[in-house]
Protein backbone atom coordinates (compact mmCIF):
# COMPACT_ATOMS: atom_id res chain seq x y z
CA UNK A 1 0.00 0.00 0.00
CA UNK A 2 2.85 2.37 0.85
CA UNK A 3 4.41 1.82 -2.57
CA UNK A 4 1.12 2.84 -4.21
CA UNK A 5 0.94 5.95 -2.02
CA UNK A 6 4.51 6.82 -3.04
CA UNK A 7 3.59 6.51 -6.73
CA UNK A 8 0.27 8.40 -6.39
CA UNK A 9 1.62 11.66 -7.96
CA UNK A 10 3.26 9.68 -10.79
CA UNK A 11 -0.03 7.93 -11.59
CA UNK A 12 -1.85 11.28 -11.74
CA UNK A 13 0.97 12.67 -13.90
CA UNK A 14 0.49 9.73 -16.28
CA UNK A 15 -3.28 10.21 -16.49
CA UNK A 16 -2.98 13.98 -17.01
CA UNK A 17 -0.38 13.47 -19.72
CA UNK A 18 -2.57 10.95 -21.56
CA UNK A 19 -5.59 13.25 -21.36
CA UNK A 20 -3.83 16.56 -22.06
CA UNK A 21 -0.07 17.13 -22.45
CA UNK A 22 3.25 17.25 -20.60
CA UNK A 23 2.64 20.75 -19.24
CA UNK A 24 -0.75 19.97 -17.71
CA UNK A 25 0.76 16.74 -16.36
CA UNK A 26 3.61 18.74 -14.82
CA UNK A 27 1.16 21.08 -13.06
CA UNK A 28 -0.78 18.03 -11.85
CA UNK A 29 2.30 16.33 -10.38
CA UNK A 30 3.22 19.53 -8.54
CA UNK A 31 -0.24 19.75 -6.97
CA UNK A 32 -0.39 15.98 -6.30
CA UNK A 33 2.99 16.08 -4.55
CA UNK A 34 1.86 18.98 -2.35
CA UNK A 35 -1.33 17.05 -1.51
CA UNK A 36 0.71 13.90 -0.76
CA UNK A 37 2.97 15.75 1.69
CA UNK A 38 0.00 17.57 3.24
CA UNK A 39 -1.99 14.36 3.69
CA UNK A 40 1.00 12.64 5.25
CA UNK A 41 1.43 15.51 7.71
CA UNK A 42 -2.26 15.64 8.61
CA UNK A 43 -2.53 11.87 9.01
CA UNK A 44 0.72 11.04 10.82
CA UNK A 45 2.15 14.38 11.94
CA UNK A 46 5.32 13.53 10.09
CA UNK A 47 6.58 13.65 6.52
CA UNK A 48 8.96 11.15 4.98
CA UNK A 49 12.23 12.58 3.70
CA UNK A 50 11.65 10.93 0.33
CA UNK A 51 8.39 12.84 -0.12
CA UNK A 52 10.00 16.16 0.87
CA UNK A 53 12.94 15.69 -1.49
CA UNK A 54 10.62 14.66 -4.31
CA UNK A 55 8.34 17.63 -3.62
CA UNK A 56 11.27 20.06 -3.71
CA UNK A 57 12.48 18.77 -7.07
CA UNK A 58 8.98 18.54 -8.52
CA UNK A 59 8.32 22.17 -7.61
CA UNK A 60 11.71 23.46 -8.83
CA UNK A 61 12.05 21.37 -12.01
CA UNK A 62 8.32 21.30 -12.71
CA UNK A 63 8.19 25.06 -12.24
CA UNK A 64 11.11 25.46 -14.66
CA UNK A 65 9.32 23.19 -17.15
CA UNK A 66 6.19 25.35 -16.98
CA UNK A 67 7.97 28.72 -16.98
CA UNK A 68 10.46 27.92 -19.75
CA UNK A 69 8.15 25.57 -21.64
CA UNK A 70 10.93 22.94 -21.76
CA UNK A 71 9.95 19.37 -20.85
CA UNK A 72 13.55 18.26 -20.20
CA UNK A 73 13.47 19.83 -16.73
CA UNK A 74 10.69 17.53 -15.52
CA UNK A 75 12.35 14.58 -17.28
CA UNK A 76 15.49 15.11 -15.19
CA UNK A 77 13.58 14.98 -11.87
CA UNK A 78 13.58 11.16 -11.45
CA UNK A 79 17.31 11.03 -12.19
CA UNK A 80 18.21 13.74 -9.70
CA UNK A 81 16.02 12.24 -6.96
CA UNK A 82 17.43 8.73 -7.54
CA UNK A 83 21.02 9.98 -7.52
CA UNK A 84 20.45 11.96 -4.32
CA UNK A 85 19.12 8.81 -2.66
CA UNK A 86 22.16 6.90 -3.96
CA UNK A 87 24.44 9.48 -2.32
CA UNK A 88 22.52 9.39 0.97
CA UNK A 89 22.51 5.58 1.11
CA UNK A 90 26.20 5.52 0.18
CA UNK A 91 26.99 8.09 2.85
CA UNK A 92 25.27 5.91 5.46
CA UNK A 93 27.92 3.25 4.77
CA UNK A 94 30.49 5.58 6.34
CA UNK A 95 28.52 7.86 8.65
CA UNK A 96 26.93 6.42 11.77
CA UNK A 97 26.85 2.88 13.08
CA UNK A 98 24.01 1.62 10.88
CA UNK A 99 23.20 1.91 7.19
CA UNK A 100 19.91 3.40 6.13
CA UNK A 101 18.63 -0.03 5.07
CA UNK A 102 19.36 -1.41 8.53
CA UNK A 103 17.64 1.53 10.22
CA UNK A 104 14.57 1.06 8.03
CA UNK A 105 14.29 -2.72 8.25
CA UNK A 106 15.85 -4.02 11.46
CA UNK A 107 12.69 -3.57 13.52
CA UNK A 108 10.87 -5.95 11.15
CA UNK A 109 13.66 -8.38 10.23
CA UNK A 110 16.30 -10.04 12.38
CA UNK A 111 19.29 -11.29 10.39
CA UNK A 112 22.10 -13.66 11.34
CA UNK A 113 24.87 -11.77 9.54
CA UNK A 114 25.41 -8.05 10.13
CA UNK A 115 27.24 -7.68 6.80
CA UNK A 116 23.93 -8.35 5.06
CA UNK A 117 22.78 -4.82 5.91
CA UNK A 118 25.82 -3.34 4.19
CA UNK A 119 25.30 -5.51 1.10
CA UNK A 120 21.63 -4.56 0.89
CA UNK A 121 22.51 -0.90 1.29
CA UNK A 122 25.07 -1.09 -1.54
CA UNK A 123 22.41 -2.88 -3.60
CA UNK A 124 20.10 0.10 -3.14
CA UNK A 125 22.90 2.53 -4.03
CA UNK A 126 23.49 0.60 -7.25
CA UNK A 127 19.76 0.43 -7.97
CA UNK A 128 19.31 4.20 -7.53
CA UNK A 129 22.30 4.99 -9.76
CA UNK A 130 21.04 2.65 -12.48
CA UNK A 131 17.47 3.99 -12.28
CA UNK A 132 18.76 7.54 -12.71
CA UNK A 133 20.89 6.54 -15.69
CA UNK A 134 18.11 4.53 -17.32
CA UNK A 135 15.73 7.47 -16.89
CA UNK A 136 18.14 9.77 -18.73
CA UNK A 137 18.63 7.22 -21.48
CA UNK A 138 14.88 6.92 -22.02
CA UNK A 139 14.38 10.70 -21.77
CA UNK A 140 16.99 11.48 -24.44
CA UNK A 141 16.62 8.48 -26.75
CA UNK A 142 12.85 8.06 -26.92
CA UNK A 143 9.73 10.15 -27.35
CA UNK A 144 7.96 11.86 -24.46
CA UNK A 145 5.17 9.27 -24.76
CA UNK A 146 7.67 6.47 -24.19
CA UNK A 147 9.31 8.35 -21.31
CA UNK A 148 5.95 8.91 -19.56
CA UNK A 149 5.09 5.20 -19.92
CA UNK A 150 8.52 4.27 -18.59
CA UNK A 151 8.18 6.68 -15.68
CA UNK A 152 5.04 4.90 -14.48
CA UNK A 153 5.30 1.30 -15.62
CA UNK A 154 9.03 0.87 -16.09
CA UNK A 155 10.19 2.51 -12.89
CA UNK A 156 7.45 0.93 -10.79
CA UNK A 157 8.07 -2.47 -12.36
CA UNK A 158 11.84 -2.28 -11.88
CA UNK A 159 11.35 -1.21 -8.26
CA UNK A 160 9.02 -4.13 -7.56
CA UNK A 161 11.43 -6.59 -9.20
CA UNK A 162 14.32 -5.18 -7.17
CA UNK A 163 12.37 -5.42 -3.90
CA UNK A 164 11.45 -9.04 -4.69
CA UNK A 165 15.08 -9.91 -5.48
CA UNK A 166 16.21 -8.16 -2.31
CA UNK A 167 13.65 -10.12 -0.29
CA UNK A 168 14.81 -13.40 -1.79
CA UNK A 169 18.41 -12.55 -0.88
CA UNK A 170 17.42 -11.46 2.62
CA UNK A 171 15.37 -14.58 3.38
CA UNK A 172 18.46 -16.76 3.67
CA UNK A 173 19.72 -14.62 6.57
CA UNK A 174 16.50 -14.08 8.52
CA UNK A 175 16.39 -15.48 12.02
CA UNK A 176 12.97 -17.09 12.57
CA UNK A 177 11.04 -15.81 15.54
CA UNK A 178 10.49 -18.27 18.33
CA UNK A 179 6.83 -19.24 18.66
CA UNK A 180 5.17 -17.77 21.69
CA UNK A 181 3.51 -20.27 24.00
CA UNK A 182 -0.01 -19.01 24.61
CA UNK A 183 -1.22 -22.01 26.59
CA UNK A 184 -1.32 -21.90 30.38
CA UNK A 185 1.06 -24.32 32.10
CA UNK A 186 -0.55 -27.67 32.87
CA UNK A 187 -1.57 -28.20 36.47
CA UNK A 188 -0.52 -31.37 38.24
CA UNK A 189 -3.64 -33.53 38.61
CA UNK A 190 -2.18 -35.66 41.41
CA UNK A 191 -4.06 -35.04 44.67
CA UNK A 192 -1.95 -36.90 46.78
Amino acid sequence: MKLLFDFFPVVLFFVAYKLYNIYVATAVIIVASIVQVGWSWMSYRRIENMHLITLAFVVVLGGATLMLHDEMFIKWKPTIVNWIFALVFLGSQFIGKKTIVQRLMESQVIVTNEKVWSRLNIGWVTFFILMGAINLYVAYQFSTDTWVNFKLFGMLGLTIVFVILQSMYLMQYIVPEEPQNTEAPEKNSDNG
